[in-house]
């Protein structure tokens, strides 16, 4: 069941959805593609024993605005997250990046004057090459994809999501991820962020990953297809003083395969240091 987020604020016309719950030092989620902070609900429970745990849809997702005009991709996403931050008066946040989510809390650190007093990157995005085929071949056709018949843009999306899943999602967890892209509003959102999905994006903060001064926590699915776990050792290897921990028998939706082992992952990691 979708929880609705209660507060929203505006940003260059668009709407961003955010909630928040909990009391204690700041930590907040970031959600991938093509997910939404849906996917982090039962986790922002968990951790809003002990935080007050922000979360928040990136326009073009979720319940944030979908407008056609506004453009998604993950330079405007960084920038963003950077003015997020600002206006919920956060000052060194804990913060939990997962996918695309990574890419845009690394931009937001590194180009955009964020600061976060740890960082912790749930299989994301962040080192090239990304994407799946599919991913790409839709990159490449997006107007052509966005005009399928509705059904045919159910089964093929429904598909592509069961992918990211090393265990088979339930009825109830693949309606939620599909649902926000279901009708003729998410079907040209969903076609539209995966044309603005650029590599450039990464790869120019690559090279700065090093300079990333705060504690940095990797958490990878091993049976991730999507962003293979390789890419977890290279991220270790760019940022030399980030940890790093694997989850078995996870796919990319670590959330769904693995809740507990990731609750538990997180529970750990979000309380070391806790001021």
């Amino acid at each position: 069941m979708i929880r609705p987020l209660t507060r929203t604020l505006e940003w260059r016309g668009r709407t961003v959805a955010w909630d928040r719950w909990g009391d204690g030092p700041p930590l907040v989620i970031l959600h991938g593609t093509p997910w939404s902070s849906q996917m982090w609900i039962a986790t922002a429970d968990a951790l809003s024993q002990d935080f007050t745990v922000y979360v928040w849809d990136m326009p073009g997702y979720g319940q944030s605005s979908k407008h056609p005009g506004h453009a998604v991709d993950l330079g405007l996403q960084g920038e963003l997250f950077a003015h997020v931050l600002d206006a919920w008066g956060l000052d060194r946040p804990r913060v939990i990046a997962h996918d695309i989510g990574g890419a845009v809390a690394l931009r937001a650190r590194l180009l955009h004057g964020a600061k976060y007093s740890s960082l912790c990157l749930i299989d994301v995005v962040a080192l090239s090459p990304w994407g799946s085929p599919f991913f790409r071949l839709v990159a490449e056709h997006a107007d052509v994809f966005a005009q399928l018949p509705p059904a045919i843009h159910r089964g093929a999306l429904e598909a592509y999501i069961r992918g990211a899943s090393h265990h088979a999602l339930s009825a109830d967890e693949l309606a939620l991820l599909v649902g926000p892209w279901a009708d003729s509003t998410g079907q040209s959102a969903f076609y539209r962020q995966i044309a603005e999905a650029n590599e450039r994006f990464t790869d120019e903060v690559e090279p700065a990953y090093g300079t990333i001064d705060e504690p940095v926590h990797i958490v990878w699915g091993v049976e991730d297809t999507w962003v293979p776990v390789d890419r977890a050792h290279r991220l270790r290897e760019a940022i030399p003083h980030a940890s790093l921990a694997l989850i078995d028998g996870a796919g990319h939706l670590v959330p769904f395969d693995a809740p507990a082992e990731l609750t538990a992952e997180l529970t750990r990691w979000a309380a070391s240091g806790i001021r």
